[in-house]
């Protein structure tokens, strides 16, 4: 009897059994592209659809509520930072058996002393730039009337436009009918003249709501320094009833205060030497009211990347103005340009803690994020704000990975 012949096996199949069934076909791996090129790696990570849903909803509402609740939340985070800054002398004087409510009022009581001292000793300085400002809107007229009269790149551009805007004009006409042409009639809108009265009243609206705000952050910060760590009892005893949740409580609040204790430091220090060095370079070149202008870069040096900013353009104005020369203006703001450089890129990543210190990235967009939601003060509140979510996101397991990305 001829022996039936055995099938030959194929790529893909698999070689009959000893009873002559050819068994289930395996599953193939995914071919690659290449001959020789590996199989990818493909890792399994289910996503809940519901849980992304929830979590995108939640973080809007959250947005929300930020932008909503500013008028309390940015006096109490005010209240907080200035409360660590005047925590080390009122510490002091609890040292020397004078109770905390006691030195808590003497502390802010100074603090708010030497400010209106300040204030009222720099208010000539400062009355006499109100005084400079017609004088300097009439030389920036007569310098731009002065310009349009020699024209240059500017004129040249503009006759071109209007040349431009002619020819437009000539070919909608010749576009239109003949017959509804005579019965269009030009309508030319006529912007009202800028109100700056207006711009005052507001303005001085908003001064007046600042002082309020002040008196509450006050109020704040003399709560806050009397408590003392009423606040960190109360949130190590509501932390849970197992004693490694207080102790991971009492972990993130220390690390919190050690962070925002060295942040207030070291920007302390760097603002005063950023308005020292400016008032120096200021007098060395002979622009007027430098003391002013020295404070107000020690003041917005306090806001990363844009108090820099705002500072040079303003001393640059203002040079130029009173001295009428590029080069002298260009001198003036490359000092002021190079001090801060100086001191952010050298001074403050030196004294500053290895634990506080921020991904430069992730500063940025905290910066533009803070600045949206809540202005001016979201600028300045937005670096101790991140500090401490890092502080909070390296001491939870499943927060760890946004920590790393907090920091350098």
């Amino acid at each position: 009897m001829a022996e039936q012949p055995q099938p030959t096996p194929t790529r893909g199949s698999n070689p009959p059994n000893a009873e002559g069934v050819e068994p289930a076909l395996a599953p193939m791996p995914p071919t690659p592209g290449a001959p020789d090129e590996p199989a990818p790696v493909v890792v399994s990570m289910p996503v809940g659809i519901r849980n992304v849903a929830l979590t995108i909803v939640a973080s809007l509402a959250g947005v929300a509520a930020l932008n909503y609740a500013q008028p309390i939340l940015i006096p109490v985070v005010l209240g907080i930072l200035i409360a660590y800054a005047f925590e080390p002398p009122v510490s002091a004087l609890a040292r020397v058996k004078i109770p905390r409510s006691i030195g808590s009022g003497i502390v802010v009581l100074l603090a708010v002393g030497a400010i209106a001292g300040g204030v009222w000793s720099l208010s000539g300085q400062a009355m006499q730039i109100v005084s400079q400002v017609p004088q300097a809107a009439a030389h920036l007229r007569e310098r731009v009337q002065s310009r349009q009269a020699r024209g240059g790149a500017i004129e040249t551009v503009q006759r071109a436009a209007n040349e431009l805007q002619k020819t437009a004009n000539v070919a909608s006409q010749q576009a239109q009918s003949p017959a509804a042409s005579p019965n269009v009639q030009k309508v030319q809108v006529v912007n009202p003249p800028v109100n700056i009265s207006s711009y005052l009243y507001w303005g001085g609206m908003g001064v007046i709501g600042a002082l309020g705000q002040g008196v509450v952050i006050l109020f704040l910060v003399y709560f806050f320094l009397a408590s003392g760590n009423l606040y960190k009892k109360k949130l190590v005893k509501i932390a849970g009833p197992h004693l490694w949740q207080k102790k991971l409580t009492v972990e993130i609040l220390d690390d919190i205060n050690s962070q925002i204790e060295s942040f207030i430091r070291v920007q302390v220090l760097t603002s005063a030497l950023v308005g020292i060095a400016t008032m120096a370079a200021l007098w060395y070149f002979g622009l007027d009211q430098f003391i002013i202008w020295g404070l107000l870069a020690g003041i917005f040096n306090s806001i990363p990347y844009l108090g820099p900013v705002i500072v040079t353009g303003g001393l640059g104005t203002v040079a130029f103005l009173q001295f009428n020369s590029i080069s002298q203006t260009a001198l003036i703001c490359g000092a002021a340009f190079v001090i801060t450089s100086l001191e952010g890129f050298l001074l403050t990543p030196a004294l500053m803690s290895r634990a506080a210190k921020m991904n430069p990235v992730a500063v940025f967009v905290g910066l533009l994020f803070w600045s949206w939601i809540w202005g001016i003060w979201g600028a300045v509140l937005a670096v101790p704000m991140l500090m401490m979510v890092k502080a909070v996101c390296d001491h939870i397991e499943d927060l760890q990975s946004v920590g790393e990305l907090l920091g350098e």
